[in-house]
């Protein structure tokens, strides 16, 4: 007897087991876009890479969203799956992020485009957000052991959104979703924190997760000179304290390298783009020249970080290691 539900069940397809996660690629890419053409005002070689990386980071979100869109159509308990996931779920709204910085990539010379972008990554972002929420608050019972990170990346990812958003003159609408991102870091650092010192280790595939939390503050400070025209005391601190957590990332590096290669690991690119583009942003704004030194440096260890990362995935793709049952 047949059974409708039975193509859901073949693990075995790669369709089915098409990750969502697939969309922290993406966020890398875009970062390093906006890193080098952020890199292009003193380094003005680097300017046409910057382009080069825009139509890559495009191509490679267009092959993601139509092979997850087939995979919603054709295996949607596979989908919804992903869906309940109390871990899989928070990665979501990295294609909302993912389209965020799309939008900048496009200013400010292509205002409209950049403007349909963000408006359509603003509003998913903002629904994500919402029924993301929703399920933490009480729909679904969470475990300690379920906190990482990634967490982060669903509310705290809203302050993503006035970095376009505020150029493109939706300012009231950017503070609100600053505001909100703000508000959910400060919540979800105690968290994962909290998990990170008194319960069990982080396992690891979810190891190089720890890299997100230089994230938040980095992007918070690009979002809030956006917003604010001016480097503050406020400014200062968010930027520093993505130096901070840099440095606690740093002591864990020997851990993370020795664990095998897995996608999680691209979880690793964005966060070092977004303080790459935060030092030369603080750089030109503040004429500092040792923030634009910092600048290069981070952009040569993401440079190699995103080519060992491209080359990694591409050799699991011909193994046929990815797209595996977990």
């Amino acid at each position: 007897m047949s059974d409708a539900s039975q193509p859901d069940l073949d693990t075995g397809n790669r369709l089915v087991n098409f990750p969502i996660t697939f969309y922290a690629i993406t966020m890398g890419l875009f970062g390093l876009t906006l890193a080098l053409h952020a890199a292009s005002r003193v380094l003005e070689w680097v300017g046409p890479f910057s382009g080069i990386m825009q139509w890559i980071s495009m191509a490679v979100f267009a092959i993601i969203t139509i092979g997850y869109l087939a995979k919603i159509a054709l295996y949607p308990a596979a989908f919804k799956g992903d869906w309940n996931h109390p871990i899989r779920a928070t990665f979501f709204p990295a294609a909302s992020i993912s389209l965020l910085l799309m939008s900048v990539t496009f200013l400010p010379e292509h205002a409209g485009i950049a403007n349909i972008l963000w408006l359509i990554g603003a509003s998913l972002q903002g629904v994500l957000t919402l029924a993301i929420i929703a399920r933490w608050i009480g729909h679904k019972p969470f475990e300690y052991s379920h906190i990482n990170p990634a967490w982060f990346i669903p509310a705290v990812g809203n302050v993503v959104v006035p970095i376009a958003g505020a150029q493109l003159g939706y300012v009231e609408v950017s503070w609100l979703f600053f505001s909100g991102g703000v508000l959910f870091w400060i919540i979800l650092l105690t968290l994962v924190m909290n998990r990170l010192i008194f319960h069990t280790p982080l396992p690891g595939k979810l190891l190089p997760t720890l890299v997100i939390m230089i994230a938040p503050p980095a992007v918070g400070f690009l979002s809030y000179l956006q917003l604010n025209g001016d480097v503050d005391t406020f400014a200062r601190i968010l930027l520093n304290l993505g130096y901070v957590f840099a440095l606690i990332v740093l002591t864990q590096v020997p851990r993370i390298v020795k664990i095998p290669f897995a996608m999680s690991f691209w979880a690793l690119s964005f966060p070092v783009a977004s303080l790459t583009i935060a030092s030369f942003r603080y750089g030109a704004v503040a004429k500092s020249q040792s923030h634009e030194i910092i600048g290069i440096i981070l952009l040569v260890v993401l440079v190699l970080l995103v080519a060992v990362l491209a080359l990694r995935t591409l050799l699991a793709i011909a193994r046929g290691q990815i797209c595996q049952p977990e």
